[in-house]
């Protein structure tokens, strides 16, 4: 068992049979009343993001959550392929433990699979990952005056805002928490 009071952000916890993982953590101190702890946390099975109220001597189940590379190969409609590194391996998955993770992914690409009682439950990105620009209009001379951006599509589908001087086949750097340009790089 592990005391609220542990909780911090990244770690895991169960709650009704459902893996959880702190996204943030606050400690509210009351004037008369016992402190409470405010997190908020997303459900590693079906992804969503809740706020969840616990009283200062409470304890939660600590979940065990194996983290594994392995290297993404394609996806369909309903599957998404990895392969592991070290056996070679191929394993399917459904869409839905990774869909905010796909515009991000290149074939080939190395990421982690979280895995908890022997099911995968989320893919891990890279907090930057470097895309090629496949389509973006042209800049022309002086656009660049005010700072403008541009929209930009990229190999994997991801469409992002791109200042004017990225062109096709530029390689940029995307923040994967956000999906915001973060730079361009050669």
């Amino acid at each position: 068992m592990l005391s609220v009071t542990e909780l911090r952000k990244g770690t895991v916890f169960v709650e009704d049979n459902n893996p959880f993982v702190v996204l943030d953590y606050r400690h509210i101190k009351m004037a008369r009343g016992s402190a409470t702890i405010r997190v908020k946390v997303k459900n590693l099975k079906s992804g969503s993001i809740v706020e969840k109220t616990f009283t200062s001597g409470a304890s939660v189940e600590e979940g065990e959550i194996v983290r594994k590379k392995v290297q993404y190969l394609y996806s369909d409609e309903d599957s998404i392929y990895f392969m592991d590194p070290e056996n070679f391996e191929q394993s399917s998955n459904p869409v839905k433990i990774g869909e905010e993770a796909l515009p991000y992914l290149k074939e080939g690409g190395e990421v982690t699979l979280a895995i908890f009682e022997n099911a995968p439950v989320s893919i891990e990105v890279p907090l930057k990952v470097n895309l090629k620009v496949t389509q973006t209009p042209p800049g022309n001379r002086g656009d660049t005056k005010q700072g403008g951006t541009k929209e930009a599509m990229f190999e994997t589908g991801l469409k992002v805002q791109v200042p004017m001087f990225v062109k096709a086949g530029d390689m940029v750097r995307i923040n994967t928490q956000t999906g915001e340009y973060v730079e361009r790089v050669s």
